[in-house]
């Protein structure tokens, strides 16, 4: 009995010679019948001849399967209820206390709600509106409330309503230096016309990522500008731009960088700006949601990430990728990322069928045998833990948004999505997509050698990661070709962009830092109410007077104290000028030759940021520390290892 499978491959054949089937349409090149396809090609090249990668992935991944007798059960992926959607999702974005039983107790989504942005909050609005619309035919008796109250309680609390007409992003405004709370400080404001006016004479280039005004503000304006029309670029567009980030001043936040407290409102903020930007654009944005099913509580292949991480963390205290998951990427990379067709050329499947037998009997023991493992096997093992994940390493929830990814109008929105979407995964896949990304971009640096371009591994790989068991079998469709080739560059841009990616927006980290403000507003406000703090508060502000007394009292205007528990030298005065970097004051302080600063090197120990209007912040070494210092000037500053 033929495949699935492989008809798909003979389709592709027949519709090649044929000439009536091109992916990428009129960006596609013309090669004539017979004639050789050169794997050392334009890395960024992507025509229907590359798809044969693609293709041959996707049928020796089929036939693994029908050669392992064990039975899989497939993941079950729920279709949602009539507002259930809308549902989960406010819930998702931490406002699940807008509507049901708790409708009442939502001064939390308020203070959360005030930092929104136009966009977002449109995005908010339709989502209530539909649970409202939903609640009301199931007659629950819960207090429904109307989506406008919401947002007019919220306005009304700072004196004004707002009527939607006016577009609003997150920026900051060092027009004033006094927040309301009277604490000083700049004042982290929805910023309205002048930013608008910002976007119309964008400083920025085509190629440059700006990550000060909100991405669905942006589609926004590019929509509503006078050019009425977005520059369509599809999957079909072949070259990848050679996208930056402008230099902030104030600094880059890379994932890891913030406290947990704060990335959970990353990952709202997130979450919200990813289906406003969906809307505007006009794309279908639906979280999946699995049945939960059965699945192995212990063992290496076919094991839930947590689940797998937790025993790991039995070996290996902190470890954060699985460690089979590692010494597979070492075994590949031990031989040379020269070979030629690594990645592509599959082991033997009777072989790596035993080995994965063998692993998963011997390698807690710490007995198995790597010399036994060839190269191409390893790479074989390497893709099959990724495919056996009881959930996809890209998460149920979120894979069709991955997916859908390719259907945005221009490759700046694509990469913006991404950007959005890495924030939304879960700590243990999103560490381990970026491991795999990080190896897969070793692998193509090797191309000259291995012949593995971008595109081929993006072919190779995009099977293992997209074409999850769970999700229903394939038609052979042309529609499905579009698929393969709009999953394979959505791999192509995670490969490429992986730095870019794994870096949180400023607009995001702005919005946290207004949150956090409105938030310590709200407490001092009930604990003002309540006499009995009012004598604690007199104590901790007399104590502190005290202490800054002892402490500060030689630090004059300009100047920043900074503190290193852990090193010999553990505070110094820092005076802060127009060019000092981050990255010099933790220079300062190694260069002190005492204790054990020797043995400290510049690369383990971090400036952080910590307080005031933010959680705790690690700072890369280009921040201009007086800038940030104006953006956060109640902030303390210390020295530590991101493990301490």
């Amino acid at each position: 009995m033929v495949t699935v499978v492989t008809k798909l491959v003979h389709y592709l054949h027949l519709s090649r010679r044929s000439g009536q089937y091109t992916m990428n349409h009129d960006h596609s090149r013309k090669t004539p019948d017979g004639a050789s396809f050169d794997r050392s090609g334009s890395q960024d090249s992507l025509d229907e001849l590359s798809m044969d990668d693609y293709w041959k992935e996707l049928e020796n991944i089929h036939e693994t399967r029908g050669n392992n007798q064990e039975e899989r059960v497939a993941l079950v992926v729920k279709e949602p209820d009539e507002g259930e959607l809308e549902e989960e999702w406010l819930k998702e974005a931490g406002l699940s206390n807008l509507f049901g039983e708790s409708s009442g107790d939502s001064l939390e989504s308020m203070v959360f709600l005030s930092t929104l942005t136009r966009t977002q909050k449109a995005a908010v609005e339709k989502r209530v509106e539909t649970v409202t619309q939903t609640m009301r035919k199931k007659n629950k008796q819960h207090q429904i409330p109307d989506v406008r109250d919401i947002f007019r309680i919220q306005d009304d609390s700072k004196g004004k309503v707002c009527d939607g007409s006016e577009p609003s992003t997150v920026g900051t405004s060092e027009n004033k230096n006094e927040t309301q709370d009277g604490t000083k400080g700049p004042k982290l404001s929805l910023v309205t016309g002048e930013q608008n006016s910002l976007l119309e004479d964008m400083p920025f280039s085509d190629t440059d990522i700006n990550l000060e005004i909100p991405f669905a503000e942006q589609a926004a304006n590019l929509r509503d500008s006078s050019a009425g029309k977005m520059c369509k670029s599809g999957g079909g567009d072949t070259l990848l731009p050679n996208f930056r980030l402008p230099k902030d001043k104030t600094g880059t936040t890379k994932i890891g960088d913030l406290a947990p407290q704060d990335m959970k409102k990353v990952y709202s903020l997130a979450l919200i700006e990813l289906t406003a930007l969906y809307d505007i654009l006009g794309t279908e944005f639906k979280q999946q949601k699995a049945v939960k099913i059965k699945t192995k509580d212990s063992g290496l292949f076919g094991v839930p990430l947590p689940v797998l991480l937790e025993q790991d963390q039995k070996k290996v205290p902190g470890t954060k990728i699985p460690l089979i998951f590692q010494k597979l990427i070492a075994q590949i990379e031990e031989a040379t990322l020269e070979t030629e067709g690594l990645l592509r050329i599959p082991g033997v499947a009777t072989r790596v069928k035993s080995l994965c037998q063998e692993l998963e009997a011997k390698f807690y023991e710490g007995t198995f045998n790597w010399e036994n493992v060839k190269q191409h096997d390893a790479a074989s093992l390497l893709k099959l833990f990724i495919r056996e994940l009881p959930q996809p390493l890209l998460t149920v929830e979120y894979l069709k948004a991955f997916q859908d990814v390719q259907n945005l109008p221009t490759k700046k929105q694509q990469l913006q999505a991404l950007n959005l979407l890495v924030l939304l995964l879960p700590e243990a896949n999103r560490d381990t997509l970026k491991v795999l990304l990080e190896f897969l971009q070793r692998v193509i640096d090797h191309r000259d050698k291995n012949k593995m371009t971008l595109k081929n591994v993006a072919m190779v790989m995009a099977p293992n990661l997209f074409t999850f068991h769970g999700f229903g079998s394939k038609t052979i469709e042309q529609s499905e070709f579009v698929m393969a080739a709009g999953t394979a560059n959505v791999m192509r841009f995670m490969i490429q962009y992986q730095k870019l990616l794994w870096t949180i927006p400023k607009f995001i980290v702005n919005q946290v830092r207004k949150q956090n403000t409105e938030s310590q507003k709200k407490e001092k406000k009930d604990k003002a109410m309540k006499k009995l703090l009012k004598k604690m508060a007199y104590d901790r502000e007399k104590h502190e007077k005290q202490e800054k007394t002892l402490n500060d009292a030689d630090v004059p205007q300009g100047v920043i104290r900074v503190q290193a528990p852990h090193l010999s030298k553990v505070s110094m005065a820092i005076q802060l000028t127009e060019e000092l970097k981050a990255g010099d004051v933790v220079a300062r302080f190694l260069s002190q030759k005492s204790g054990n600063v020797q043995t400290l090197k510049k690369e383990e120990v971090f400036l952080y940021e910590i307080g005031g209007n933010i959680g705790e912040r690690c700072l890369d070494d280009d921040t201009y520390m007086k800038d940030l210092y104006q953006l956060n000037p109640n902030a303390e500053w210390v020295i530590k290892s991101k493990q301490s």
